[in-house]
């Protein structure tokens, strides 16, 4: 686990601040968490890898073929997750 550049807290300092180093977090800060001095977790901000609005965000953007839900299409995704009869 790298700590370069990230600051350490041990676990009570960690229990005590939370909200301050959620704030932290949210703001792109990385956060390690110690225990008796030695690196046990990393507090990383989380990255939305899709930001949908709501219901028919991909609207527009999706395309079905005609076959896209055949009995043979269906047939091979069944096969592909091992679920072939």
């Amino acid at each position: 686990m790298s700590s370069a550049g990230a600051e350490q807290f041990n676990i009570h300092e960690a229990k005590t601040n939370l909200s301050r180093i959620i704030e932290r977090v949210e703001r792109g800060e990385e956060i390690i968490i110690s225990r008796a001095g030695h690196p046990v977790a990393k507090v990383v901000p989380l990255t939305r890898d899709v930001n949908r609005v709501g219901r028919g965000s991909l609207r527009g953007r999706l395309v079905l073929t005609p076959d896209w839900d055949s009995d043979e299409t269906n047939a091979q995704i069944a096969d592909d997750f091992g679920m072939a009869p």
